[in-house]
């Protein structure tokens, strides 16, 4: 299902996806291993950053929903919790 954050997220994949193939182009190049990691580590940032806005949308709504109701349902959302929350 679809929330309100994942056409961010998609255009932060989107972009991160477009220094990845510029990175790769640049070590064809032969361009220096400084600028190569300072890219690459944007790339990682870029990649964490919508990892981490995915996990908290999937736990301001998902979960937060699933916590509403009682018992079995909570037990499965609070274990999804300790699974996802594993990923930051």
């Amino acid at each position: 299902m679809p929330h309100r954050t994942h056409p961010e997220i998609i255009k932060r994949l989107k972009r991160a996806g477009g220094h990845l193939h510029m990175v790769i182009t640049m070590i064809e190049e032969g361009r220096p291993c400084l600028e190569l990691a300072q890219q690459l580590q944007a790339i990682e940032n870029a990649i964490d950053n919508a990892k981490k806005a995915l996990i908290h949308d999937h736990i301001a709504h998902c979960l937060d929903r699933s916590s509403k109701t009682r018992g079995q349902t909570n037990r499965a959302a609070l274990k999804e919790l300790r699974e996802i929350t594993k990923y930051l």
